[in-house]
Formats: structure tokens, C-alpha cells, sequence
């Protein structure tokens, strides 16, 4: 992932946070782009490694339904269809969910527009998967409590929820966006149902290495 252009989404976000628009700087960033995916700093056209190095375990889930939060430009819910999971890909930006179906156009993956804290109500306990990846991470700290309740509803019963996000310890400052998560916040998902099943805590294989958490829910 290239940190040319963080600087100007980074910029475009705080443009819209200090108008009372926490979640418009999406769309806003995706737009500007004009479909060149090199202006968006998240877009590596590939699956995330992270989430790809978690389905190869044994442990993963091989199928079912899955959602995947924040889709963006399509890559992850590619990657979940192509693994056999019948996919929903939303995100707030309809310009990126556009974008998405151009770039696949013969996917079998539901791309579709939608905000996570006005998500349609028949997802609620209907996903046996759901991915949150770096979507909490680029909401401000006073969001993250409702979205991360949004996010639990999603999974079904017996159902596993996958979030990967910066982290950082309590004692570190917030930084910029995008904002690091702590354990803390995360142990906000076993309040809403579900129970933590692993948690991984590493530096990944960008340059320079990133601090990532990687933690894996369960519904009983």
C-alpha cells in the first residue's frame, strides 16, 4: 500500500470532520479519484494480505453467506467469492460500489450502496461471515462503539466476524487517519454477542511494518 496520497484523504477527512460530515469524506475521496485507483491510498489491487493469510488457516470458514464492511474497490469480497462465499460487498460511497461492479463485471459478488449505521434490517443475524477490514479505523474514536455494534449484528448465530485494523497500545497517542484501534475498544464486540476466538497482535510485511490487530469472533 502507497502512502503517496494519505496525505490528501487525510485532508479531504478532516475537511468534512470539522463541517459535522464525519462519513461524507468517502464518497468525497472516491469521486475526486475519477477512477484512477492509484489516488486511492487503501487500493492495492489484490485482496488484502492479512485477510488471505487468515482464510488459509485451517480453521477458517470454507463457506456460507459472507459480508464484507466497507468493500471499497471489491478486492476482498472477490477474494471471498472466489474462495465459495456467497458474497454482499456494502459501502457508504456509491461511486466506489460503481467502481467495483465496472471492475467485475461478471462477479456473482452483491455490490451494493448502503451506510453501516442505516444498514437494511434483513441483515441483521443473517451473515454466517462477516469482514470488517480498516473501516473502523477511518471512523473517529466517537463513532466506533455504534459501529461496532452494527458490525455484531451482522452475524448470524454460530457465525464468525473477522476484524483487522491498526492497533496500538493505550499509552500511544491516536495519531492521524487512520486511527489505530486498542484492545480495549475491540473488547466492545463481546458486549454485543459475540466472544473473541483468537487475537493476533503483529507487525505485517509493509514498508514500513505496520502495527496490525487481527481478531476473530464467534456467535454461539
Amino acid at each position: 500500500m502507497s502512502d503517496a496520497h494519505r496525505p490528501t484523504a487525510r485532508e479531504i477527512a478532516h475537511e468534512h470532520l470539522e463541517a459535522g460530515d464525519p462519513l461524507g469524506w468517502f464518497e468525497d475521496v472516491y469521486s475526486r479519484a475519477g477512477g484512477d485507483d492509484s489516488l486511492i491510498p487503501w487500493a492495492d489491487q489484490a485482496p488484502n494480505p492479512n485477510l488471505v493469510a487468515w482464510l488459509e488457516q485451517a480453521a477458517a470458514p470454507a463457506s456460507g453467506s459472507a459480508l464484507n464492511v466497507g468493500g471499497g474497490l471489491g478486492d476482498d469480497a472477490e477474494e471471498l467469492a472466489r474462495r465459495g462465499f456467497v458474497t454482499t460487498a456494502f459501502d457508504i460511497s456509491e461511486s466506489a460500489v460503481a467502481w467495483s461492479r465496472a471492475r467485475f463485471p461478471g462477479s456473482t459478488v452483491e455490490y451494493t450502496a448502503a451506510d453501516l449505521f442505516h444498514a437494511p434490517a434483513e441483515w441483521r443475524g443473517r451473515f454466517d461471515f462477516v469482514l470488517e477490514s480498516y473501516t473502523l479505523q477511518a471512523l473517529p474514536p466517537g463513532l466506533r462503539s455504534d459501529a461496532i455494534r452494527c458490525i455484531a449484528s451482522f452475524v448470524a448465530p454460530g457465525g464468525t466476524l473477522l476484524v483487522i485494523a491498526r492497533g496500538r497500545e493505550e499509552e500511544e497517542p491516536e495519531g492521524q487517519m487512520p486511527w489505530p484501534l486498542t484492545r480495549r475498544e475491540l473488547s466492545l464486540f463481546d458486549t454485543h454477542g459475540l466472544h473473541q476466538l483468537t487475537f493476533d497482535d503483529y507487525m505485517d510485511d509493509e514498508d514500513p511494518p505496520v502495527h496490525r490487530f487481527r481478531v476473530t469472533y464467534g456467535r454461539a
